[in-house]
C-alpha cells in the first residue's frame, strides 16, 4: 500500500510496497528496500510483485521467513529474462540501517528457487551483448564447428541456430533440443549430431530445461551471495 503522497500505481507495475499492503509499517518499510536493492541489481525491471513471509517482530530480530517475487521484463547483466518466478529460504536482514533510511542489508547468503522463461528474440539480442556473445560463439564452435554465432531462435520446441564462417558469406545452420544435465544445460543437435553443455555458475543448479511455445524455461535453484 502506498502512502497519501505517493501517486497511484499503474496496476502493471505494482510495487514490492504494494505485495506488502496489510503487513504494517515495518513490512511495508522492507519491502521498499527490498524492491530498491533488486532494482540496483538489475539493468532493467518492468511488472515486479513481491510477497513477503513473516512478521514484525521477528523482522525486528533480524529474521524474514522468507520471499516470493514475480517479474516481467527483466534485464540481468546483460541477460534478458521474459518472466521470472522465485521463493528464497529464510533471509537474515538487518533492519537497523533501513529504519535509518540507509538502504536494506542482507549480509548473509541464502538460496532461491524458482523458474525463468526467455523468448527466442531476448535471447538472440543477449547473446550479442559482450557479455555473452563468448557464451554464444562457443555454442556455435561446437554445434556446427565454426564461429561467430549469428543468430538463434525459438521454433516451437526446437532451437534453430546458424553461424557463418569467414571464408562463407551462406550461413550453416542447425537444429537442436535442449535439456537439464548434471545441473546444466546440454544442446544437442538433432539425428544425434553434436551436443554442448553451458558453463554454469558454480552457485546456480539447473534441475529442468525445455523448449515449447517459442519460450525456453528453466527451473532450479541459486545460492545469493550479497
Amino acid at each position: 500500500m502506498s502512502s497519501d503522497t505517493t501517486p497511484e500505481p499503474n496496476p502493471d507495475s505494482a510495487t514490492a510496497a504494494d505485495a506488502a499492503a496489510g503487513g504494517g509499517p515495518v513490512l511495508r518499510l522492507l519491502a521498499r528496500g527490498l524492491e530498491l536493492w533488486l532494482r540496483q541489481q538489475c539493468e532493467a525491471i518492468g511488472h515486479l510483485e513481491i510477497q513477503l513471509m513473516g512478521s514484525a517482530g521477528a523482522l525486528l530480530r533480524g529474521r524474514l521467513e522468507g520471499v516470493s517475487l514475480t517479474a516481467r521484463r527483466v534485464v540481468y547483466r546483460q541477460l534478458e529474462f521474459e518472466e521470472v518466478e522465485l521463493r528464497s529460504e529464510p533471509i537474515r536482514v538487518r533492519m537497523g540501517p533501513l529504519l535509518r533510511s540507509q538502504g536494506v542489508r542482507l549480509d548473509h547468503p541464502f538460496l532461491i528457487r524458482g523458474q525463468v522463461a526467455f523468448s527466442g528474440d531476448g535471447l538472440n539480442r543477449s547473446l550479442a551483448t559482450s557479455e555473452w556473445r563468448s557464451l554464444g560463439d562457443g555454442l556455435a564452435e561446437q554445434l556446427l564447428g565454426l564461429t561467430p554465432l549469428r543468430s538463434l531462435a525459438i521454433d516451437g520446441d526446437r532451437l534453430l541456430l546458424s553461424a557463418c564462417g569467414v571464408a562463407s558469406e551462406e550461413p550453416i545452420r542447425i537444429e537442436a533440443h535442449l535439456g537439464a544435465a548434471d545441473g546444466t544445460v546440454e544442446v544437442r543437435a538433432l539425428d544425434g549430431g553434436p551436443s554442448a553443455r553451458l558453463p554454469m555458475d558454480p552457485n546456480v543448479t539447473i534441475e529442468r530445461a525445455e523448449l515449447g511455445q517459442g519460450r525456453l524455461q528453466l527451473e532450479g535453484e541459486a545460492r545469493v551471495s550479497p
